[in-house]
């Protein structure tokens, strides 16, 4: 009966136990005391004890299976419990796996604006922007009064509007050149009571970047395309003009021939940039060769001086003796270092000095033009190489970008530094192709 006894009901199984006792009890307590009587001539005294010990047992088992039986039940419940509290144990060190892994910065605010919560992302780039910053420091007081320290108060007034949202929201914010994508919700408990924020940070930094790129893009595919279209159209036509201004500025009187002059250096310009419209929707390979680049400075430093002398500027030439050969298509490379001087001339008033260097930095030769000028606003200097952009009244905006579609035509890569007041310098990195195979004597040594 041990099967049915276990599955039975606590009623049931007393009853079972009485069964099972009441009759090996009355045997066990009247058949020692018959001594050859009958049942019914037992003593009343003997009879009463006899029923009370009946009793007394009966309840005794009763008591003992009500026993059992409820601590059974709380073993079972305990081991209950601890199956349920290793589960959840391990399903949260699961999900804090699951976002440690996945590629968004996490992190979580109790209502008082304390850290609760944050994954492995969102604590690398906390350090990126705060090194000093650790876990246990970011659990420990309320994040806002912690980075108040290390943020401008409009991006963090920004941030506290951001966390105290009690709706699902989306936001953009930059700190320092950084963008970041902010997506809030609320956190409720079943009974609806509020359980603070969860905030989801994405890095859009490099996406707006090449957002940008692609705008460049399709600004230099839209200049390819008017290039295209207005080659031949415009070219000719203004060859046959310039041609036939000449002729008549032969015969015409001397007072005249300033206005010739006018309109011819007009339609020279006009060339030029139709020229630089040119150069810059090239998309054919370069055709390079090994040169040194200080030799093609040297070259070209007679003509940049004549252009500062007319300025009344001076020009500094600053050359390391011993750069190693590049793979070079000269004649733009000519045209690169014409167009960054002249920018850096035209930049600057009389006396001002322009400085044209070279060195080898690494695995890189570094091309460094450097003027005295008024240098440049920060917030234009993410708008330099976007084609039609200037900050001159004359200019094209085509310059720099043709300069830098040269520089990346040779692997190569630009950046400004500028200082309002004190002057800018672009810098033109190439890379050093192996020096194992640069066993050709070089052109322009």
């Amino acid at each position: 009966m041990a099967g049915p006894f276990k599955q039975s009901a606590l009623s049931v199984k007393i009853g079972i136990l009485w069964g099972a006792l009441f009759p090996s009890i009355l045997f066990i307590v009247i058949v020692p005391n018959m001594h050859g009587r009958s049942i019914l001539n037992t003593p009343p005294a003997d009879a009463i004890m006899f029923g009370l010990y009946l009793i007394t047992a009966l309840i005794l088992g009763a008591l003992f299976i009500l026993y059992i039986d409820r601590a059974w039940d709380r073993l079972q419940v305990k081991i209950r419990m601890q199956g349920i509290s290793d589960k959840f144990q391990w399903e949260s060190e699961k999900l804090q796996q699951i976002t440690n892994v996945v590629p968004l910065n996490i992190i979580e605010f109790d209502d008082n604006g304390y850290v609760t919560a944050l994954n492995e992302y969102m604590l690398n780039l906390i350090q990126r922007h705060f090194p000093q910053l650790t876990r246990e420091i970011l659990l420990s007081q309320p994040a806002l009064p912690i980075f108040r320290e290390c943020m401008d108060q409009t991006t963090l007034d920004q941030l506290e509007g951001i966390r105290g949202n009690r709706q699902r929201s989306n936001a953009k914010i930059r700190v320092n050149s950084m963008t970041y994508h902010i997506f809030t919700a609320p956190l409720e408990h079943e009974s609806g009571v509020p359980g603070g924020v969860i905030m989801i940070i994405q890095d859009l930094t490099e996406e707006e970047k090449m957002r940008s790129e692609l705008d460049n893009v399709e600004r230099l595919s839209l200049v390819g395309q008017m290039a295209a279209g207005i080659t031949h159209e415009i070219r000719n036509p203004m060859a046959v003009v310039r041609g036939f201004l000449q002729l008549m500025r032969e015969k015409s009187p001397e007072d005249l021939h300033s206005y010739y002059h006018i309109v011819l250096v007009e339609l020279d310009r006009a060339n030029s940039i139709i020229n630089d419209f040119l150069s810059l929707a090239q998309t054919r390979v370069s055709e390079k060769e090994l040169a040194l680049l200080q030799g093609i400075m040297e070259e070209l430093t007679p003509l940049i001086w004549a252009d500062a002398n007319l300025r009344g500027q001076s020009v500094e030439l600053k050359l390391s003796p011993s750069m190693p050969p590049l793979q070079l298509n000269v004649r733009e490379i000519k045209q690169l270092i014409l167009n960054l001087a002249r920018n850096g001339m035209e930049a600057m008033d009389a006396k001002g000095v322009l400085t044209l260097a070279a060195c080898e930095h690494e695995d890189t030769v570094l091309l460094i033009v450097t003027d005295t000028g008024s240098g440049i606003p920060e917030s234009q200097l993410s708008q330099l190489f976007t084609p039609f952009f200037t900050t001159k009244s004359q200019g094209t905006g085509l310059g720099l970008p043709l300069c830098l579609s040269i520089a990346e035509r040779h692997n190569g890569s630009i950046r400004v530094e500028s200082e309002e007041g004190a002057g800018t310098s672009i810098i033109v990195t190439f890379p050093v192709e192996s020096r194992a195979g640069a066993v050709r004597k070089p052109v322009y040594m």
